[in-house]
């Protein structure tokens, strides 16, 4: 008898992976799970690269802007990039947006510091959809040339922080909270 509820059991919690997954809710619904997780400020970027010595930061390459207009690495010489590689599919990417933008709200008026959040769909409208529906103020741009070896990374999303001397002072892959004063202080005083 009991093998008979263990299979009821297993029927009823795949054939409700299975309704989400094939809807497409999965995504929407994990990524609203790791953003209340972030919230909680148990996962936090650790603002020091231990053991890693920093590199200099390749200012090839150029990206798609909202409005169609190129726009190249190069122009952000001198200042201090908050660079995202994230994508709409990705739940670990939709989880730390809220809080990427809250950060930005907090540091968008400091001339010193750019946020460039580089989307990785195939389809950029569904991108600027995405970050309008959600109402997020940073700007997004599209990987449509590709990424040059700087940004090349395993998973998404990732996260890197680029020094006004052009060096990479912070590289994270995953997701974190970066809203968070200790993050701030560490973006706004290089």
């Amino acid at each position: 008898m009991n093998w008979k509820k263990e299979l009821k059991s297993w029927g009823i919690m795949l054939g409700i992976f299975g309704f989400l997954y094939f809807s497409g809710l999965i995504t929407p619904i994990v990524g609203g799970l790791q953003s209340v997780l972030l919230s909680t400020g148990l996962i936090k970027p650790m603002v020091l690269l231990e053991n890693k010595e920093k590199e200099a930061f390749d200012f090839t390459g150029q990206f798609l802007d909202e409005y169609g207009d190129r726009v190249g690495l190069s122009q952000y010489r001198g200042k201090t990039i908050f660079i995202n590689l994230w994508a709409t599919w990705c739940p670990p990417c939709r989880a730390e947006m809220p809080h990427i933008s809250s950060l930005y709200d907090k540091v968008k008026d400091d001339e010193k510091v750019v946020f460039l959040m580089i989307a990785l769909d195939d389809d950029f409208n569904k991108s600027i959809e995405f970050v309008e529906d959600r109402e997020f103020s940073f700007p997004i741009v599209h990987a449509a040339y590709g990424l040059n070896p700087s940004l090349q990374s395993q998973a998404i999303p990732t996260t890197l922080v680029v020094s006004p001397e052009g060096e990479i002072v912070f590289y994270q892959e995953g997701m974190s909270n970066f809203d968070n004063q200790e993050f701030q202080d560490f973006l706004q005083g290089l």
